[in-house]
């Protein structure tokens, strides 16, 4: 894994040498100037692909899924989707990585070295994929490039292609990628990090979910006509959803059987004091946690983002930050009670009497997350502050021992792309969609796994059918719980078509009830308590529909300054590259 960084800060300069500015198709003519000299051996097509994995996602507040529906604090409410304030000037348009891909692969054809390079041109499919997929889930479609293309390329100037186009753009780049990739299981040690096939089957599963998913709940209207505006509708084909979702339960299957991964549950451990939902996310060496486990204990990311305490901190203020990534009360109300029922059907539920009374008998997802804890605090304090309290903390991705141990800034454990946990997810979610369905073996095999970590009881048929449940809500209500801040909540909220729904209403923080809800924020006569400073909060409280019954709670964010409509589930094409290349169409609404 060591190796790997070193790697990583090599091939980061190698990307460098044929790097390209960030605007048009990122050409610059520079790019082309180490081309005669490299490219000669093995290890300079290793050195260039180890560049690609700053394309990963890493330690950054903007993976945390602050401003959706799942967050509560004002430093996260007041700006873009989550509030549908999107600026025209989006800077995402992006296609150095790309570009770097298409180099590599250029190279590769002409190669006549020996040795063997086929890892290293599936890494550069697998990266080209990763990137094209980032750009649809941002723009829809846009222009494919697969060559690397000069200052004079007439392609510089080609129309967007579908989404349709582009999405099976990706699964042939990943089709490629799938072939030449080493399992996880002969990844040495020191390349421990790099791309596996089953990494790139998990992003094949997650890709085709998210399309199948996107074409049943949101449709065609953001493609626009491809002649006014968008990029069209060329190559859709309705039977490719069920075909998508065929594919990613096999995928799944694949990775679930073979794979070699298994959650990271160190429950059974009593230093552990099951909370190991929290451990997992910042795990480190043998003292990021009371059980003395390290990174390599942990079987269950798949794709991930490599930090190491020596070679690469996060270099962000992690600790002391997440602390104020404050959840909403949409998120706590989310998490089922320990009889495996939400809290609204279930009679373990405990109301908000006291200020821990809705956290007894719950998930520990909830309390690990929340609290890194079992156990929630026996009081809160309800005041808005500098950056919106929404009177629940928040702990995932905060280190054990902060302040002694670790300081802000040099936490070090990995972040996860794709775990396990997800595949589990993506597979149940995938079966639903295709049968309306699953079996109670099915459930056993992939998200029941989860409840056992998580100390709840397993999610059965004859549950459903008993509570009258929804069993696509209820694996929604999995997966939201599970990957809690993951980056995730954003591209599901899109392709289940729920967007508006979910964004547009206050984000809600603690009930704090009324003369006839007694609750520690309001005494009998229904003035606030001391715990209580009802004056910070500026946009006052709402009566809406929890678990206890409809009860008022603090708002954080007002849904008057939300107006998050249909255009946003795609970001408007960069005004500079629309005058760049007048055949671009910008996406319908803006």
């Amino acid at each position: 894994m060591k190796s790997l960084l070193n790697n990583i800060i090599i091939g980061s300069l190698c990307l460098g040498m044929v790097a390209c500015q960030k605007s048009f198709i990122d050409l610059n003519p520079n790019a082309q100037f180490t081309d005669a000299v490299y490219f000669k051996k093995p290890s300079d097509f290793k050195d260039f692909a180890t560049g690609f994995y700053g394309q990963l996602p890493g330690w950054s507040f903007g993976s945390m899924d602050n401003g959706s529906d799942l967050s509560a604090n004002a430093n996260g409410n007041g700006s873009d989707i989550g509030t549908g304030t999107i600026a025209v000037g989006s800077t995402n348009w992006n296609y150095s990585g790309i570009r770097s891909c298409n180099i590599l692969l250029s190279k590769a054809t002409a190669y006549t070295g020996g040795g063997d390079i086929s890892q290293y041109v599936s890494e550069a499919y697998f990266f080209r994929a990763f990137s094209y997929f980032n750009l649809l889930k941002t723009f829809g479609g846009v222009p494919i490039v697969t060559t690397v293309l000069g200052v004079e390329s007439p392609e510089l100037y080609n129309k967007r292609n579908s989404r349709y186009e582009v999405v099976a753009q990706v699964l042939a780049d990943l089709d490629l990628a799938i072939a030449g990739l080493p399992t996880e299981q002969n990844i040495g040690a020191a390349d421990k990090g790099r791309i596996s096939k089953w990494g790139a089957m998990a992003l094949k599963a997650q890709v085709e979910l998210y399309e199948a998913t996107w074409e049943k709940y949101v449709g065609q209207s953001p493609d626009g006509d491809g002649q006014s505006s968008g990029a069209g509708t060329t190559g859709y084909d309705p039977a490719n959803r069920n075909k998508y979702l065929n594919d990613a339960v096999n995928l799944c299957q694949q990775i679930m059987n073979n794979g070699g991964y298994e959650l990271w549950n160190k429950n059974n451990d009593s230093k552990m004091a099951n909370s190991s939902s929290w451990y997992l996310f910042n795990l480190e060496d043998e003292g990021s946690n009371p059980g003395g486990y390290n990174k390599q204990s942990n079987k269950e990311f798949i794709l991930y983002t490599v930090y190491d305490y020596t070679l690469r901190q996060s270099g962000i203020n992690i600790s002391w930050t997440v602390g104020q990534l404050y959840p909403s009360r949409k998120f706590v109300d989310m998490a089922v009670c320990t009889d495996g029922l939400p809290p609204a059907k279930s009679p373990l539920f405990q109301g908000y009497h006291t200020a821990s009374s809705e956290f007894e008998n719950r998930d520990l997802r909830l309390l690990n997350y929340l609290y890194a804890s079992t156990t929630a605090p026996a009081t809160a304090t309800l005041d808005y502050g500098s950056l919106g309290s929404s009177g629940y903390g928040n702990t995932k991705y905060g280190v054990y021992g902060y302040g002694s141990r670790r300081i802000d800034r040099t936490e070090s454990a990995n972040w996860p792309v794709i775990r396990l946990a997800e595949v589990y997810l993506t597979y149940a979610e995938a079966l639903v969609e295709l049968n309306g369905n699953i079996s109670d073996g099915q459930l056993d095999a992939s998200i029941n796994k989860l409840r056992d970590r998580a100390g709840v009881a397993h999610l059965t048929n004859a549950m459903i059918a008993a509570n009258a449940l929804d069993v696509k809500e209820e694996i929604r209500r999995e997966r939201t719980v599970e990957l809690y801040r993951e980056g995730k909540r954003f591209d599901d909220l899109k392709r289940w078509g729920i967007l508006e729904a979910s964004l547009n209403p206050s984000r809600l923080g603690r009930v704090v009830g009324d003369a006839s809800y007694a609750t520690p924020f309001k005494d009998a006569g229904g003035n606030p308590t001391s715990a209580y400073k009802a004056s910070t909060y500026v946009f006052g409280e709402e009566a809406v529909a929890t678990p206890a019954g409809m009860l008022k709670c603090i708002v954080v964010a007002s849904s008057r300054n939300n107006s998050v409509a249909k255009k946003h589930y795609l970001y408007p094409v960069p005004t500079s590259q629309m005058i760049l290349n007048k055949n671009l169409l910008q996406n319908p609404g803006y």
